[in-house]
């Protein structure tokens, strides 16, 4: 087994990779043509989720990786991460020195995959529709500070801020802002199902079985002009229903790339194994932590949030359930990110069941506590059962809490929590762009992701919008780190731990070291077939 591994530096943006031991080998995919990759993520439709590829709906890794593919967003993270380039665009860049005024000149001759015209009024349909839509998904949010889109031309696009925002270029990089054609997208209504066009590096076409999607097939688009230079003609996405049934696929040839997510055991095993499939380590910034929601009746007390926060072994958790593949999380914002802090470790420090007791003591708690833990079982991988096991037995050894968990399929998890019926609930993140507001102002802001009832006027209306008028990040390191302490002594959220991710690939396949991006972006077109 050739085990590739990158490095990831202290500080995000000056990520190389450092391979070790790259080989080759005869072995080849029973996948044909093209480059066939494996994922666990399921795609489904249903009454709450009628439109979950729609760019103006869609918001977590899978469907946004599905749409990177085939949306063409006006900027796109490069290579190694780092600070966003033109993908859509020409040219983009703030025109004032309060970054409130942010102008894109779109590349000459783009089109659509079915050839029409890419034009700069299809850049504001597209940006109006997704603010206009309000998706409940909260994706739009990321889009919170733009006033107004203007056009001139048929190449320039202006956007007027409503506040300085100097994460604008990372947030143009996200699928929420991908360029849609009028003709397939309706301006008032989300498009139903798994279709999807635009003028990405691939077309898609989807193969869909009881309203799941279970292939993807990408096709290299003729039209295709941007940033990027696939490797490849053709990549088959497959969706399976576990982790195990990916890794024998993988075994048996029947798949050349498998994605997330692989259980602890299996990378373990990998790593170990001498063969003709290469696990490559990745550098990962994604993140688990628990939700609560601040209105419900059990967990209102901001005392028994603290006992919680008390309690948590984030050592023990990490080295039970992942081992060497995760690491503990004192914050929010992980710790290669500009602007983390350790603020419950320095409001906490270690678990201690005493000082979770005059938390709840002081505000007249009576204990034990009834609370169930909420988790889903297929978004994140098995091992999230195991995760949700030790944190019952620790918080049940102190005798403080009376914890039951329970398990529900992500098309039913999600919908659930966003409805505000669970009071205690685990969550994974997947950065939308390497920058600590993305790991804040998602849960803290108004119109936040989680549905969450928390708010804190310091947070949403000095904190967040001063870090965001700082184009230096390091500068606005300061708002950041408040923000931190208040989570920290508030608990609306509980980081739990920061996780490396993986990737293996037979070992005809090339590019595979770049095929997965701090973010958890898939990258297909850096795929090829060779030696």
């Amino acid at each position: 087994m050739n085990r590739k591994t990158l490095v990831l530096p202290a500080i995000v943006g000056l990520l190389g990779p450092v391979l070790a031991g790259c080989g080759g080998s005869d072995s080849g995919s029973k996948g044909g043509d093209a480059i066939v990759v494996g994922t666990t993520d399921r795609f489904t439709v249903t009454k709450d989720t009628p439109a979950p590829l729609d760019p103006a709906y869609a918001y977590d890794v899978g469907t946004w990786n599905i749409l990177r593919q085939t949306v063409q967003t006006l900027m796109a993270q490069p290579r190694g991460d780092g600070e966003p380039q033109p993908e859509a665009a020409d040219k983009c860049g703030f025109t004032d020195a309060g970054n409130e005024r942010y102008v894109c000149t779109l590349r000459k001759d783009l089109k659509f995959s079915n050839g029409d015209p890419v034009t700069a009024k299809d850049v504001k349909f597209s940006i109006d529709r997704a603010l206009s839509l309000k998706a409940d998904s909260g994706v739009f949010a990321l889009l919170s500070t733009v006033d107004t889109v203007e056009t001139q031309g048929d190449r320039e696009v202006i956007f007027h801020l409503k506040t300085a925002d100097a994460t604008f270029p990372f947030k143009l990089s996200t699928p929420v802002a991908g360029i849609v054609n009028p003709d397939d997208y309706e301006k008032g209504k989300l498009r139903d199902g798994f279709q999807v066009d635009g003028s990405g590096p691939y077309t898609v076409e989807s193969e869909v079985k009881d309203n799941e999607l279970v292939k993807a097939v990408f096709t290299k688009n003729p039209h295709y002009k941007g940033l990027l230079e696939p490797k490849n003609d053709k990549v088959e996405m497959r969706s399976f229903t576990s982790a195990d049934e990916m890794g024998t696929a993988l075994d048996k040839g029947d798949i050349d790339v498998m994605t997330r997510s692989m259980t602890p055991k299996q990378i373990q095993q990998l790593s170990k194994d001498d063969g003709d499939i290469d696990l490559v380590e990745v550098p990962g910034l994604e993140i688990r932590y628990l939700g609560f929601n601040t209105a419900a009746s059990s967990v209102k007390s901001k005392a028994v949030r603290q006992a919680v926060a008390q309690l948590v072994n984030r050592g023990e958790l990490v080295s039970k359930v992942y081992g060497t593949q995760a690491e503990p999380l004192f914050s929010m914002v992980p710790a290669t990110i500009t602007g983390h802090s350790n603020s419950f470790f320095n409001e906490y420090g270690e678990p201690n069941t005493a000082k979770a007791k005059g938390f709840l003591n002081k505000a007249g708690i009576t204990t034990p506590v009834k609370v169930t833990l909420h988790y889903t079982t297929d978004h994140y991988g098995t091992a999230t059962k195991s995760e949700f096991e030790v944190l019952k037995r620790q918080l049940n050894a102190s005798g403080l809490f009376d914890v039951d968990i329970k398990g529900e399929a992500w098309d039913k998890f999600r919908p659930a929590e966003m409805a505000g019926k669970y009071d205690i609930y685990g969550m994974g993140w997947f950065p939308d762009f390497p920058d600590a507001d993305n790991y804040l102002a998602p849960f803290l802001d108004k119109d936040n992701t989680l549905g969450s009832p928390y708010a804190n006027g310091e947070i949403r209306n000095t904190l967040i919008p001063e870090s965001r008028r700082e184009a230096d990040r390091l500068s606005a390191s300061k708002s950041i780190s408040e923000i931190q302490d208040i989570v920290a002594a508030d608990v609306p959220l509980l980081p739990l731990w920061q996780g490396k991710q993986y990737i293996a690939a037979r070992d005809d396949i090339t590019g595979a070291e770049w095929a997965i991006n701090s973010s958890s972006t898939l990258q297909l077109w850096e795929l090829g077939r060779g030696l």
